[in-house]
C-alpha cells in the first residue's frame, strides 16, 4: 500500500523518561462535556447530517472490527518512542518523493495546523457524544490530551512512507496500550470520531479520495498494533501490581521509591516503565528504572513532585511502604550496546541520573573493563542528591569516573552547563553517549556531542516528544 503513518508518543505527564521532570501548562483547558459545552463555546453538538454521512457513516462502514485487543488511544498517542526527532514546520525533512495517500493526507493536516485545538477538542467531543460508555477508559481530566490528536497526525505524515521504521514502533505501541484493556471494537469509533472531526474543519482538502486515504493509514496502524497486542498477550500481562517497600525522601520534594512486582518484570538498564497509582486511576506516568535488574526482582525509581503534578506529588508525599501501584511495559531504546568496546559518555541531569546509574551498573555486572565518563548535572550542591551512590560507585570500579557539574552558586565540583563542561574533556571519538533530563538539556547536549564530532548513531537518549509530554 506504501502508507503506514504512525501516532505520535503519549503526551500525558509524569516525570518523565530518563527522569526528566518538570509540569507543562496547557492553556484554557476544554473540559470534555459533550454537546452542551461545545454549544456553549458556539460550536455544533454533533456533525450535520451531510457531514456524518460523508465522514463519519462511511468511516464506520470502513473500520472493520480489528482483530484482537488494543487501546484505541494508541491512535492518538504513543507509549513508545518516535521514529525520530524533527523541528520546525509540520513537514520539514520528508522525503520530497511520497505516495498519493501520503500527499492528500499532508494536505489535509496542513489545512488543519492553524485550528488544531478545534479540530482535537471536535474530536473527542464526537467520540463521547455518540460514544459515552468509552469516556471511562480515558482519565478523568482530559487537559493533558489536548495536542495529542494533532500530534499524532503530524507523526504519521512525517513518516507514512517508511513502513521499516514504523512497524517496530507500532508495534511498541500495541503492546504498550494493553494495560488500558480495551478491545477491538473500539477502533470504529475513533474512526468515526477522526474523520467526522477532518472534515468539518478541513473542507477545501476533504473529498472521496482524501477520506479513502485516511481510512487506509487507520487501519494499516489499527491492525499493526492489534497483531503485536495479541502477540505480546501469549508471554506478558497486560500490567504488574507492584507494592511499595521503600520510600525514601532525599530531598523535600524527590523520593527513591523501590516496588515489589508480583510476577517477573524483565526489563534492560536505561529503560523506563508506565505507573499508574490508586490516587489517579487510569493516569499513567513515566519513570526510568534506577537500577539494572536484581536479582531480588526489586525496580527503584527516583521521583520528584513538580508544581501540579498529580502522579509525582502523590508518590513523593503520600505513597508509603505497603501501597499497591501499577506497572506498564518496559519501553526505551537508551541501552548500552555490548557488542562494542566503546567508552561510555554519560551526560545526567537532575532525575536524570536514575537511568544513567543503572548504565553504570550495567557495565558492571557484564565484567568488561569499559571507561565510563559521567557528568552529572544539577543547579546547586544540594540538587546532587544521589551524589553519594555515585562516588560509591567510582569507588569501586576504577574505570568508572563521575564529575558533578553546578550551574547556579558556589559548588565542590565543575561549575557551568553540563554541556559545556563536557567540551572541557575528551576527546571523545571513541564513545558512545547517553542523555537522560530535562528537554533542554537533551537538545544542548546533542547540539554539543555533535559538534565535537559524535556522529548522531552513537548518541542515544529518550525522544525529546517523550520528555515533553511525560511531566506530571
Amino acid at each position: 500500500m506504501g502508507l503506514r503513518p504512525v501516532p505520535a508518543r503519549e503526551f500525558g505527564g509524569g516525570a518523565g523518561p530518563g527522569g526528566q521532570d518538570g509540569s507543562v501548562p496547557y492553556a484554557d483547558p476544554v473540559p470534555y462535556a459533550g454537546g452542551a459545552e461545545l454549544a456553549r463555546r458556539g460550536e455544533p453538538s454533533s456533525p450535520t447530517g451531510g457531514e456524518r454521512a460523508s465522514a463519519a457513516g462511511r468511516a464506520g462502514r470502513a473500520f472493520e472490527p480489528p482483530q484482537a485487543g488494543a487501546h484505541f488511544e494508541g491512535v492518538l498517542a504513543s507509549g513508545a518512542r518516535p521514529p525520530s526527532e524533527h523541528g520546525g514546520g509540520a513537514f520539514d525533512d520528508l522525503p520530497e518523493i511520497a505516495s498519493a495517500d501520503t500527499q492528500l493526507i499532508r494536505r489535509t493536516l496542513s489545512e488543519i495546523e492553524p485550528i488544531s485545538d478545534k479540530v482535537t477538542s471536535y474530536f473527542y467531543a464526537l467520540l463521547f457524544l455518540h460514544h459515552p460508555h468509552l469516556r471511562e477508559l480515558f482519565p478523568a481530566a482530559m487537559d493533558a490530551q489536548r495536542d495529542r490528536l494533532f500530534k499524532a497526525l503530524l507523526t504519521a505524515a512525517r513518516h507514512a512512507d517508511e513502513p521499516e521504521i514504523l512497524d517496530e514502533y507500532l508495534a511498541h505501541l500495541g503492546r504498550g496500550h494493553r494495560k488500558y484493556g480495551t478491545q477491538a471494537e473500539h477502533y470504529p469509533a475513533v474512526g468515526e470520531s477522526l474523520l467526522g472531526a477532518l472534515a468539518r474543519y478541513a473542507p477545501n482538502t476533504w473529498g472521496e479520495a482524501a477520506e479513502a486515504a485516511w481510512v487506509r493509514a487507520y487501519t494499516t496502524i489499527s491492525q499493526t498494533m492489534i497483531d503485536a497486542a495479541a502477540e505480546n498477550e501469549l508471554t506478558a500481562p497486560a500490567w504488574w501490581q507492584a507494592e511499595i517497600v521503600e520510600h525514601e525522601l532525599r530531598t523535600a520534594d524527590i523520593a527513591v521509591i523501590t516496588v515489589r512486582p508480583d510476577q517477573p518484570y524483565p526489563f534492560r538498564a536505561g529503560q523506563y516503565t508506565s505507573l499508574e497509582t490508586p490516587w489517579w486511576p487510569r493516569v499513567w506516568r513515566h519513570y526510568s528504572f534506577a537500577s539494572a535488574p536484581r536479582t531480588d526482582g526489586l525496580l527503584s525509581f527516583h521521583v520528584k513532585a513538580v508544581p501540579a503534578g498529580w502522579v509525582s506529588t502523590s508518590l513523593v508525599h503520600h505513597a508509603r511502604p505497603g501501597d499497591q501501584i501499577k506497572l506498564g511495559s518496559p519501553a526505551g531504546s537508551m541501552v548500552v550496546d555490548h557488542g562494542t568496546s566503546n567508552g561510555l559518555l554519560c551526560l545526567g541531569g537532575g532525575t536524570g541520573i536514575a537511568p544513567i546509574k543503572a548504565l553504570v551498573e550495567d557495565v558492571a555486572v557484564h565484567g568488561r573493563q569499559r571507561p565510563v565518563e559521567v557528568f552529572y548535572g544539577a543547579r546547586s550542591d544540594h540538587d546532587l542528591y544521589d551524589i553519594e551512590t555515585m562516588a560509591r560507585l567510582a569507588r569501586e570500579h576504577p574505570w568508572l569516573s563521575v564529575r558533578p557539574v553546578v550551574s547556579d552558586g558556589p559548588t565542590n565540583g565543575l561549575s557551568g552547563q553540563l554541556p559545556d563542561a563536557v567540551r572541557k574533556y575528551g576527546p571523545w571519538n571513541a564513545y558512545d553517549a547517553y542523555l537522560s533530563g530535562p528537554p533542554g538539556l537533551i537538545r544542548s547536549g546533542v547540539n554539543t556531542l555533535r559538534g565535537i564530532g559524535i556522529p548522531p548513531h552513537r548518541i542515544r537518549h529518550d525522544s525529546l516528544e517523550e520528555l515533553v509530554g511525560a511531566l506530571g
